[in-house]
């Protein structure tokens, strides 16, 4: 594959829209991902209140006489195995993002590789065995051992997907799934020509 990276020229000719090369932009951009990491909490996190420990409700010792402090009851948060004063409970941290927020941050983040010589644009790429070692000989002058690649097709496929799975440095996607997140996680970033138009149509939309 093209081991060069591709100029900020040819991105605009490719895409068809205006690259965004100044400040505009970062802070749809840290909303977004910032979005789509909450959004994929659980927030099943739980603990229990003294209320709902499962513990005696009788007074361990009587009241007075004993030299001890004054204890009423062993579900305590003082205790060892008492309840939790302020603890996490089940919660939703999903927020909202609009529409034109995540575009403009899809675009930034682009633009952002784009301008840093992190994106890599292949005419073809198609790996017919499966396998994942062909998969990475097809990546070679991008893969390294210190680095991690996104490949952006234009549609599913499974041969590819196949191939890349088992790969821990390696992530696959599609230009109708490709967000603002997928583009800043990866040391490069490699585009299949075809995909060009699908992203282009997202941007201008």
């Amino acid at each position: 594959m093209n081991s060069t990276p591709i100029t900020v020229e040819a991105a605009k000719e490719k895409l068809q829209v205006e690259l965004i090369l100044n400040g505009i932009g970062t802070q749809a951009l840290h909303e977004t991902i910032v979005a789509y990491r909450a959004n994929r909490r659980a927030g099943t996190h739980s603990t229990k209140t003294k209320a709902e420990v499962n513990r005696s409700g009788k007074k361990p010792w009587r009241q007075k006489g004993t030299g001890n402090a004054r204890a009423g009851y062993a579900s305590s948060p003082v205790w060892r195995g008492g309840g939790v004063v302020f603890g996490p409970k089940p919660r939703d941290y999903s927020k909202d993002t609009n529409k034109k927020v995540k575009k403009l941050a899809l675009k930034k983040a682009l633009s952002s590789r784009v301008a840093a010589g992190d994106v890599f644009v292949e005419p073809a790429f198609d790996v017919t065995s499966g396998k994942t070692k062909d998969f990475v000989a097809a990546l070679a002058p991008v893969l390294t051992v210190d680095n991690t690649v996104l490949l952006v097709l234009e549609g599913v496929n499974q041969q590819i997907l196949q191939a890349a799975r088992n790969h821990p440095r390696v992530a696959v996607t599609t230009a109708d799934f490709l967000n603002a997140e997928d583009l800043v996680r990866s040391d490069k970033i490699v585009i299949v020509e075809a995909a060009f138009a699908k992203i282009s149509n997202r941007l201008k939309a």
